[in-house]
């Protein structure tokens, strides 16, 4: 029987990073009241800069952290590992990173004179940005000279390697899951109603297979039920093992409250009556920067450090 309930993190909805700042601070300050571990702030074509957005939303908030995600090669790992380092400087460590592995930073059309990447080499790039990044934000010197990327004698310069920051991967490809259990500290899935809790069930037991230590997240829109079916709808993918959710809504920017208060409640009892030990509600984390700075470590160990008895969430 699971010990512990997962991690919930919220999502803001499309549109909301382009309704001016007023709507996804709402939807921040709303979402760390309802006690959300994170909130998401995706990466994709046309939307704001993560890291910006981020940014903003980390100055108006002062415990939720921040599942960020960064196109694996629109920048040098390098870079990313510069941004990274900073942010969970200045936050205390609110930072969780997704890694996108998609077109990465490629322009809509192809390079002159070149074709797109091919789906092996945009994860081969991926393993290889993931691979530096990693070194780099523990601390280490990294020399590394791969198909993609190419680096000598790099490192940060005093790293705030008091907050781990822990790695999400997403893919439904076996490239994907082969890397996400080498390079992840969390395996992504997709949205819940397009796989059903026995087809991810299968999936968490083959990656759990390749490595025991990775944690599972799934995407889960909750919108458009109501409490009682969006918590067994939640409850059933937990018993497929699956540790952390990023939940998403609607239009209303209060929707994480509404959720926070009627939905995961609902789950706690159902898990309850399994002899589950926690708070469904997902209280804030606990601080360890000024004024309650929420850490990523709280419930994950990154790779490097972590062994099977690190895993915990619902199962």
């Amino acid at each position: 029987m699971p010990e512990n309930h997962p991690l919930f993190h919220w999502s803001l909805a499309d549109g909301e990073d382009r309704a001016g700042a007023g709507r996804p601070v709402r939807v921040a300050r709303a979402a760390e009241q309802a006690g959300f571990t994170s909130l998401c702030t995706p990466a994709a074509p046309g939307r704001a800069d993560p890291w910006h957005l981020a940014s903003v939303l980390a100055g108006r908030t002062e415990r939720i952290g921040f599942l960020v995600g960064v196109r694996a090669g629109a920048v040098s790992p390098t870079l990313l590992a510069q941004q990274a380092d900073a942010f969970r400087r200045f936050t205390g460590g609110r930072l969780r990173l997704h890694i996108i592995t998609a077109t990465g930073g490629e322009a809509a059309e192809p390079p002159p004179g070149g074709d797109r990447p091919t789906h092996d080499q945009r994860y081969g790039r991926t393993d290889e940005v993931m691979a530096v990044l990693r070194r780099l934000l523990d601390g280490g010197r990294v020399d590394f000279q791969g198909r993609h990327v190419q680096v000598e004698g790099a490192r940060l310069t005093g790293p705030a390697v008091e907050h781990p920051v822990p790695l999400y991967l997403g893919g439904v490809s076996g490239t994907a899951e082969n890397l996400a259990a080498r390079r992840a500290d969390v395996h992504l899935m997709g949205s819940g109603p397009a796989e059903p809790p026995e087809a991810v069930a299968a999936r968490v037991a083959r990656l759990r297979g390749r490595n025991p230590a990775l944690r599972c997240a799934l995407r889960v829109p909750v919108v458009g039920q109501d409490h009682d079916a969006a918590a067994r709808h939640l409850h059933a993918y937990c018993r497929s093992g699956v540790d952390e959710f990023v939940l998403s809504g609607g239009p209303d920017p209060d929707d994480a409250l509404r959720v926070a208060g009627e939905v995961l409640p609902r789950l706690g009892e159902l898990l309850a009556a399994e002899g589950v030990r926690g708070h469904a509600t997902a209280p804030p984390p606990r601080g360890t920067g000024e004024g309650g700075a929420a850490s990523a470590s709280d419930a994950v160990t990154p790779a490097s450090r972590r062994s099977g008895r690190d895993r915990r969430g619902c199962r």
